[in-house]
């Protein structure tokens, strides 16, 4: 090869290295009379792909100690490489799934659903970060979709991402570590959803709900229904295995307080204790054969090609303390809920209605 070219596919080389994390941050690299017997070239050759690579960030030289990955890269010159690496893997990711017969739809609702489970206690998200809403609590996939798309809303913004539970949510926005949390915790005495706790756990504070959702919540079962579940009095029978979600989830909540209705002893229920973090862990679990049926949403059922049986349509809310409805981004992305386009988002999510999207009730 013609060295006037050489010494950019050297630098490219150790480029998708050191951003696939090949290369660790400190590691030396090769001596440049290494590369140069490694590459068949001159010195000059090395030297100038180290160059290239030390005035992007990812390398430093120090005499007498060679040269090494560099431990703390400068961010601004090393994002874009970066970013050009994963749209490139994904753009391959995107035409082998095309090929394979899957469509646009298919691959984005896959993909959404596959972050999801990487989202679930993930570490908290510093509050100095100005440009960025935090968000904890229940597992959604149209909040998931909303922040993916965050730029196109608010741009400059991101929507972070935090699930662990309904319940998990609220004690985070209680100890400011969330801007919103999602909720849709069914209260069995006032029968309504999320006030009761609220109450409890934000006292006396001025706080708005706000629908993002109506959801279908059900029985996810294998695709034909070949057991004949029909409702929660099938899961006694002994052929049941069942997958739940976790405690101080809403689903978990709502659940539990329809078997109690409904005089449903727990313990006669095969793998009532089999907890999972999200809709698409329930899901995944029939998929596998390790259940039969499972509590969660129609979209999870319908993403991964599974049965459903519907038992309640649920209201999913996004809980905000007054004051920080007051930031001017989370009033604009409030104001955005209420828009055709954001109902539209949200419809076209199957086992989704949006015809309450953006209405506010307060509480105090």
């Amino acid at each position: 090869m013609d060295e006037t070219y050489l010494y950019q596919q050297i630098a490219e080389t150790l480029r998708k290295e050191i951003l696939a994390g090949t290369r660790k941050p400190g590691e030396k690299l090769p001596t440049v009379r290494n590369m140069t017997t490694f590459w068949n070239c001159t010195a000059g050759t090395v030297q100038r792909a180290y160059k290239i690579l030390a005035k992007q960030g990812l390398i430093q030289s120090r005499p007498g100690q060679g040269t090494h990955v560099a431990t703390v890269p400068e961010l601004k010159e090393i994002m874009p490489l970066r970013r050009a690496t994963l749209f490139n893997r994904t753009e391959n990711f995107l035409l082998e799934s095309i090929s394979a017969g899957y469509s646009q739809n298919e691959i984005e609702l896959a993909m959404r659903m596959a972050l999801d489970r990487w989202r679930v206690v993930k570490k908290e998200i510093q509050s100095t970060q100005e440009n960025v809403i935090r968000y904890a609590g229940s597992n959604d996939i149209a909040i998931a979709w909303i922040s993916a798309h965050f730029s196109e809303i608010l741009p400059s913004f991101q929507l972070s991402l935090q699930f662990g539970g309904s319940l998990g949510g609220l004690i985070a926005l209680a100890e400011g570590k969330a801007d919103i949390a999602g909720s849709h915790l069914w209260d069995e005495v006032s029968q309504d959803y999320n006030i009761p706790y609220i109450e409890r756990i934000l006292p006396g504070k001025k706080t708005a709900l706000v629908t993002l959702a109506q959801r279908q919540l059900g029985l996810i079962v294998p695709r034909e229904n070949p057991l004949n579940i029909s409702g929660l009095h099938d899961l006694v029978r002994p052929e049941i295995r069942f997958v739940n979600r976790q405690s101080g989830s809403g689903t978990r909540v709502w659940l539990d307080s329809r078997l109690h209705d409904l005089s449903i002893p727990t313990g006669l229920i095969q793998g009532y204790n089999n907890d999972k973090f999200t809709h698409t862990d329930v899901a995944r679990s029939i998929v596998d054969d390790h259940a039969n049926t499972g509590i969660g949403l129609k979209a999870a059922a319908n993403a991964f090609d599974l049965g459903f049986v519907d038992l309640t349509s649920e209201c999913f809310e996004l809980v905000i303390p007054f004051e920080i409805l007051q930031q001017p981004a989370v009033k604009d992305f409030i104001a955005w809920l209420a828009t055709q386009e954001a109902h539209n988002a949200i419809d076209a999510i199957e086992g989704y209605d949006a015809s309450q999207t953006g209405q506010i009730r307060w509480i105090n």
